[in-house]
């Protein structure tokens, strides 16, 4: 008592055993524990509300304090809870919580001065049915004046299982030292370590004030741990991929930094298997402005994707016309979602560079990707996205703009030198073209759904191949195909191969809606030159192609397919229709029923063919007789004189 009066409060042994707290709330929400605590009088409560409307300049002033007051001496030698207990039970919702075997020990509590603490209990709830154990130690350091503390020598352990980790027992630890001074605003963690499961973190962290623009200044580092491995340890479902051996190996360590309010990274590493990122980058915690910087070495994106189903690579390339089926009908019956959360882009503020070696997606792998993103009030711009693509290059820029609820889309993009054989094979496994490929793209459309973004559509894509050829379609056969009809004869030839060789092959694709436009069509092959036009119905797959082989020079060597003179410069026609999707060497042949018109053409230049023989041999007659005639006027010399005079005015 008398050390109260001093000020310095002293107590040998604080001893607190069997404590059983039992509190119950019943279905109409009120608790037990209110039986046992004063309630406030009505006087009480008017005086309360008085002092509550006073001014706020009436309330009294705090009293300065004394500058020769002596601080707080704190002395507790013992302190000892065991055995403790509390049961909570709301009727109410059903939930309840027990904490029970609680202990505290402590020694030696003295302000100004380090102190041990332990602590153990059990915890555990109804609401989810869940359990923990829990165990800290530490060292314990107050100053006299109460706003300066340490925690020294940390080592919390907690053990729980239940219903969030799917029955699983989880371990999370703590360890390291804490300190906080609340009159300067500042805290440090030192050599302070957390770990859940497989997860582990260590950082030293300095924090300067505690408002809403704190400084930071530490490093983080988040150890090597297998994704898949934490998952299970917590009873999460698994994440299924084509590579069962990727999520295995990730980490990341930064330096913390920046100005007030900033929270800034630098010597960022992030590892993801294979796959390391360098760079940096800041948070604003006022704006929410995020900027980063990263540069990536190569990452199989590919490995990452759900493997798939069972039977699905039978059908890839070879025409599976059921598994199309199959995968069409499935998607028609999921029902269409927004791809874009509006609200939260108009929110972001970003600037993003990326850079990554090499990525692998698709199958297709592009090299030397550069790319650069802002955001801002719901604009949403990627200025640069570039990359070396199959022996070419391409580089595109879009804007999404989000500021209204049906968003703008712009899409712009060169492709030099795409080489297509090997981009189709590994993006579709489609064997059909080969050359390299400059392309032109310019598409603007609107919407927030697929197929909105499809119908509204419009642009155009410009193309040329300066040399190449197609595959799986020998097009020269099929003009051969008609001139020999033509000449009424037979084709002997039968190795035709497989491919067509052509130089510059150019066009345009205007885009409408779901539907390509193609009217302008051109390409040089050998002695003919081939023109076409159609539409390519992007919703329903769907090919319908007039391609037209003009012949203008020869063509093969095959006798029944010899260019005469009633055979050039017309017209072998070639249509290509069908499903692309299932078997796109099988869509082009020679067509049946235009070549009636080439028949036509054939006949008309026979008909000139026969009037010019006519001509010529009427000529001659001509000639004949006029010389006879010479011949008896002049004589025999004369005749010969004027012979090729006589040439030249009938020629």
């Amino acid at each position: 008592f008398w050390s109260l009066i001093a000020m310095s409060p002293q107590v040998n042994t604080f001893l607190l055993n069997g404590l059983d707290a039992r509190l119950e709330v019943n279905e109409q929400g009120e608790g037990n524990w209110t039986r046992i605590m004063r309630e406030k009088s009505a006087t009480a409560e008017a005086d309360t509300d008085a002092a509550e409307q006073q001014p706020a300049q009436e309330t009294a002033e705090p009293e300065p304090q004394s500058t020769s007051g002596e601080a707080l001496n704190f002395n507790v030698e013992n302190v000892e809870i065991s055995n403790a207990s509390v049961h909570y039970n709301d009727l109410s919702t059903g939930q309840s919580v027990t904490l029970e075997d609680f202990t505290v020990t402590a020694s030696d509590i003295t302000l100004g001065s380090e102190f041990p603490l332990d602590i153990r209990f059990r915890v555990e709830t109804s609401q989810p049915q869940f359990a923990v154990d829990g165990s800290i130690k530490a060292r314990i350091q107050a100053n006299q004046e109460l706003n300066e503390f340490a925690v020294s020598g940390l080592n919390a352990v907690f053990d729980m299982s239940g219903e969030p980790f799917g029955g699983e027992s989880v371990t999370a630890e703590l360890a390291g030292s804490l300190a906080a001074n609340l009159e300067n605003e500042t805290a440090s963690l030192s050599d302070f370590s957390a770990s859940l499961a497989n997860l582990s973190l260590n950082t030293n962290l300095n924090v300067k004030g505690f408002g809403d623009k704190p400084a930071l200044e530490g490093r983080i580092e988040i150890s090597e741990f297998s994704l898949k491995e934490l998952l299970n340890n917590l009873g999460q479902p698994a994440i299924e991929t084509t590579d069962p051996e990727v999520l295995k190996a990730i980490a990341l360590s930064t330096n913390l930094g920046g100005e007030p309010g900033v929270v800034a990274l630098s010597d960022l590493v992030i590892t993801l298997d294979d796959t390391r990122f360098n760079g940096g980058g800041s948070y604003n915690l006022a704006t929410g402005g995020l900027v980063f910087d990263l540069e990536g070495d190569k990452l199989n994106a590919d490995r990452y994707l759900p493997p798939s189903a069972e039977g699905d690579s039978q059908g890839v390339g070879n025409g599976d016309t059921q598994t199309d089926s199959n995968t069409q009908t499935a998607g028609a019956s999921q029902p269409e979602t927004d791809l874009l959360p509006l609200e939260t882009l108009r929110t972001l503020l970003l600037d993003i560079d990326f850079g990554l070696g090499e990525l692998i997606v698709s199958n297709l792998t592009i090299n030397d990707i550069a790319a650069s993103t802002t955001a801002k009030d719901g604009l949403l711009q990627v200025d640069e996205f570039s990359g070396k693509l199959y022996y070419g290059s391409f580089g595109a820029n879009a804007t999404i703009d989000a500021r209204t609820d049906n968003p703008k889309w712009r899409i712009r993009s060169d492709v030099t030198n795409v080489q297509t054989l090997p981009l189709l094979t590994d993006l579709a496994e489609v064997d059909m073209l080969s050359g390299g490929a400059n392309l032109k793209v310019a598409v603007d459309t609107t919407g927030n759904r697929i197929s909105a973004l499809r119908e509204n559509a419009n642009g155009e894509i410009s193309f040329n191949l300066a040399e190449g050829e197609f595959r799986q379609m020998n097009l020269t056969r099929m003009a051969c195909q008609g001139i020999a009809l033509a000449n009424q004869e037979s084709l002997t030839t039968t190795d035709w191969g497989t491919t067509t060789p052509f130089n510059d092959m150019r066009g345009t694709l205007k885009i409408d809606g779901n539907t390509l436009n193609n009217t302008d069509l051109v390409a040089a092959l050998a002695g003919m030159r081939l023109e076409g036009n159609g539409t390519v119905d992007l919703e329903q797959t769907d090919l319908d192609y007039e391609l037209s082989l003009r012949i203008v020079g020869e063509i093969h060597r095959d006798e029944a397919c010899r260019v005469t003179e009633y055979v050039e410069n017309v017209v072998i026609p070639v249509e290509c229709r069908g499903n692309f999707a299932e078997d796109p060497a099988g869509l082009c042949s020679f067509d049946g029923s235009r070549f009636r018109d080439t028949l036509k053409d054939i006949a008309a230049n026979a008909a000139k063919a026969k009037a010019r023989e006519e001509v010529d041999r009427a000529k001659e007659k001509a000639e004949e007789k006029v010389q006879e005639k010479l011949k008896e006027k002049l004589g025999e010399d004369a005749g010969e004189k004027v012979k090729d005079a006589l040439k030249g005015l009938f020629n």
